[in-house]
Formats: C-alpha cells, sequence, structure tokens
C-alpha cells in the first residue's frame, strides 16, 4: 500500500500544483522571518527521526504500526490537501528535501503542499513510535522545533502547523486499531 501511494504521489502533487488555494490570515507568520533555517530543519528532522527509528529496531511490530500510522498520514494528508487547498505564504523560502523531493512534479521546488505539515506530523509519529521516556521528551522537542523552523522559514501557515499534531495522533491510533483488527500486534506493543 505504501508503495501505491508513493507512485501515486507525483500525480496528485502536480493536480494540487494547479488548484487554486486560500491564502489563510496568519498573525504569526506576520511576526517571525522569514529566515532560510533549511540545514537546521533538516539536520532535527533526520537526526530525531534516525534516532527514534534506532530506539526500536528490534521491535518488529512497533516498526510496523509506524509504519501503517505513517502510510495512513499521508493519504490523510492527501485528503486535507485536497479538501483545504492553500496558497503558499507569498515570503516563503522554499526547503528542499533532498530525500522527498523525487515526489514532487517538475524541477522546481513544489510550495503547495501544505495542510498538514509533514515534517512536524511525521515527528509526532516518531514521539509516539519511541518507548523510552527520556527519548520520547527528546523527541517531542525535536517536534515543537521542527514546528517553530518551518514557521520561522514560512514553509508553512501555522494551522498546518498545529493541524499535524492531531492528525498524526489519530493515524497513530488507527494503525494500532487496523493492526489488532488483523491480529498482527502483540499486547506489549501499546496503541
Amino acid at each position: 500500500m505504501g508503495a501505491c501511494v508513493a507512485f501515486l504521489l507525483p500525480a496528485f502533487f502536480g493536480w494540487i500544483a494547479a488548484k487554486p488555494g486560500k491564502l489563510p490570515n496568519d498573525p504569526v507568520l506576520a511576526l517571525i522571518g522569514p529566515i532560510d533555517v533549511s540545514t537546521a530543519t533538516f539536520a532535527v528532522l533526520y537526526g530525531a527521526l534516525l534516532l527514534g527509528i534506532a530506539s526500536v529496531a528490534k521491535r518488529p511490530l512497533r516498526i510496523l504500526h509506524g509504519l501503517y500510522a505513517y502510510v495512513l498520514m499521508l493519504l490523510l494528508r492527501m485528503a486535507s490537501m485536497a479538501l483545504v487547498t492553500l496558497e503558499p505564504p507569498p515570503d516563503i523560502i522554499p526547503l528542499i528535501d533532498p530525500f522527498t523531493q523525487s515526489f514532487y512534479p517538475g524541477a522546481a521546488p513544489f510550495l503547495k503542499d501544505l495542510f498538514f505539515s509533514g515534517h512536524t506530523a511525521t515527528l509526532v509519529l516518531v514521539t509516539l513510535l519511541v518507548e523510552d521516556r527520556r527519548l520520547k521528551w527528546i523527541i517531542g522537542a525535536c517536534t515543537l522545533v521542527i514546528g517553530f523552523l518551518v514557521l520561522l522559514q514560512h514553509v508553512h501557515w501555522t494551522v498546518d502547523v498545529l493541524a499535524a499534531v492531531p492528525a498524526a495522533w489519530c493515524m497513530w491510533k488507527l494503525a494500532g486499531l487496523l493492526l489488532r483488527h488483523f491480529r498482527l500486534h502483540s499486547a506489549s506493543e501499546g496503541a
């Protein structure tokens, strides 16, 4: 299912790019930036991601839970972008992700993958994925930093970052329900 979603993403993003969107009023962005913090964003994002995945590397059901949640989050994000299409902030400094750029259409940076923030939501999922309490706090703090950095660079609207938290949490819970339904989840894994 994940490969199918990845295959559909370029066409989906091409459709979103052509679709007119709204420009929300955002008083937070009016107060900060824009400042190019791309290097810091990717250092925090991929550092926290690697740390979180490494912490559960020997827990295959936990990893499966995270993968299910991530695919569900991608599907929810696609639906959200289709229903709530936003234009990028006028003074955006593009954030070009070296790993995910290939999923976007064309050679120019794609700027309309806004509602909700995938970077923020991904780290929310990683925070839920890890089991060690101290590591949860560290990755949770990294999630807050990522949310602030994408706002500082004007890559997202404030609503995008705020919506990422409940969206990721709901997909984590839904993934747990699906795993239990398919009896792929042990009682010790938690939801």
